[in-house]
């Protein structure tokens, strides 16, 4: 059987041990993290903290790992099966992390028709420009192009440098 790729945006306690808690149902059932977007933000006033995993699971085993989730007092905001057939790969250069990758990935997370599937951060040093290489997927051609543009709106206004096209096309 081909495992099932699943993308599920979560929301839980923001406290020590509660992320741990959320994903090792994951491995209990057989399944196969291929990624976590997670940035806990120190001064937010919220005592939730919201996660984005991509996994790949049996589906046959899909339901018994939402009810352990759930069980371990993780909401599911939202959960489903891998829609966004087009990817593209983008550098961004800048203080990354200083203007707050997490909003620029929310952004785009947000829009319902892409999700950031992947991000990979070098920092040098604290003083230094970050450089990240980030993958985005959607459901089309015409709403990556959306999502591509909201990028570079965002990139333009924390002043952060675009690198494209690395990758294009479907999985």
């Amino acid at each position: 059987m081909v495992p099932l790729q699943v993308s599920m945006k979560l929301e839980m306690k923001d406290s020590p041990g509660q992320l741990v808690a959320a994903l090792t149902p994951i491995s209990e059932f057989g399944g196969n993290i291929i990624a976590v977007i997670h940035q806990r933000e120190p001064d937010a006033s919220s005592d939730t903290l919201g996660v984005q995993i991509v996994l790949e699971i049996e589906q046959d085993r899909l339901d018994a790992l939402v009810a352990a989730i759930k069980r371990q007092g993780v909401s599911i905001l939202r959960i489903g099966e891998e829609r966004l057939l087009y990817r593209q790969s983008v550098i961004m250069i800048g203080h990354l992390i200083h203007t707050d990758i997490g909003d620029t990935i929310d952004r785009i997370d947000s829009t319902g028709f892409a999700e950031v599937a992947e991000l990979n951060v070098q920092m040098p040093a604290i003083t230094e420009p970050s450089t990240a290489l980030i993958t985005i997927k959607a459901t089309t051609r015409s709403e990556m192009e959306r999502a591509l543009d909201l990028l570079r709106g965002v990139a333009a206004e924390k002043g952060l440098l675009i690198v494209e096209p690395l990758a294009e096309g479907e999985r």
